[in-house]
């Protein structure tokens, strides 16, 4: 054996248990879950193991429940990736000034993406409770409101919670992005932008915005993916309600699954969630290498 040949023997053997686990953790459960999106597994039905084709598709996007569990994920994935990234920026400009603590807070601004999922919801969910929540107790006293308020009893209030949990925990990541763009700005064009009399307004849409676009687009794309698979934190605060309020693509996915029993139905959101995803993935791709043409 010469050893080229023996060098390539090595290299698959190493990489080897690594493609198992991909193999059977992301692959299988992948095929998996097509083939049951076209065969009828639903526990309840009397047609088990029956090839379905495109039933499943067709029923759920005909479906008046699909769309607006569709409006829901889009509503919560849109104002809460702008509140991620305005608050972002803001935050990361306080950030990049030379002032004494700024370490410090640089340091304390990462605390809420270090929590937990389970304990952010946890902790909001104490927040907005509509009997003995701080929130209430503090608007309360300020006269804002004349009584206490169950916000997690309405559908309106309920997802506007959700956004603004979801929202506090992972606002630190964007800084994170908007910050390192700011340290590598130059300031002498600043300097520059200063002495021609240039308020702070105006460096801001003329300079500072042009340098953080790359990074604007590239937290967008991250969070709208990851929002539109948010289901953890609906699972803690509101379980879908009230009055299915609550309820988007991925909970819906879950309920259909693991309370009605509907494995198909399940299978088949969970792939019409993976084609959004990738549609808006693709959308995201070509803005992305739009503004590197630009760029250059």
């Amino acid at each position: 054996m010469n050893r080229k040949k023996s060098e390539e023997l090595y290299a698959y053997a190493t990489i080897s248990p690594a493609l198992i686990i991909v193999l059977f953790v992301v692959l299988v459960p992948i095929v998996v879950t097509m083939v049951y999106s076209f065969i009828n597994i639903d526990a309840v039905s009397s047609h088990y193991g029956k090839f379905m084709g495109l039933h499943y598709y067709i029923s759920i996007l005909l479906s008046g429940t699909f769309w607006h569990d569709l409006g829901r994920t889009l509503y919560y994935t849109l104002l809460s990736t702008a509140i991620e990234t305005i608050s972002g920026i803001l935050v990361a400009l306080l950030l990049n000034q030379k002032f004494r603590g700024v370490k410090f807070l640089r340091a304390v601004v990462l605390i809420p993406w270090a929590i937990p999922t389970v304990v952010n919801g946890s902790l909001w969910k104490l927040i907005f409770n509509g009997q003995y929540g701080v929130l209430n107790a503090v608007l309360l006293r300020m006269h804002l409101i004349p009584a206490y308020y169950s916000w997690l009893g309405n559908p309106v209030s309920a997802m506007n919670a959700l956004v603004i949990a979801d929202s506090w925990k992972m606002m630190p990541m964007s800084v994170i992005f908007f910050l390192a763009a700011l340290q590598g700005v130059n300031t002498a064009t600043y300097e520059a932008a200063m002495v021609d009399g240039a308020g702070a307004v105006k460096r801001f849409f003329v300079l500072t915005l042009p340098y953080l676009k790359p990074s604007i687009l590239v937290v967008i794309v991250m969070r709208t993916v990851e929002k539109f698979k948010a289901f953890d934190i609906f699972y803690i605060m509101t379980r879908g309600g009230p009055a299915d309020g609550t309820k988007t693509l991925m909970y819906d996915a879950y309920l259909k699954a693991f309370d009605e029993l509907n494995y198909s139905q399940a299978a088949t959101y969970a792939y019409l969630i993976t084609i959004i995803v990738m549609l808006l993935t693709v959308m995201y791709g070509k803005i992305l290498r739009r503004n590197n043409d630009e760029a250059e």
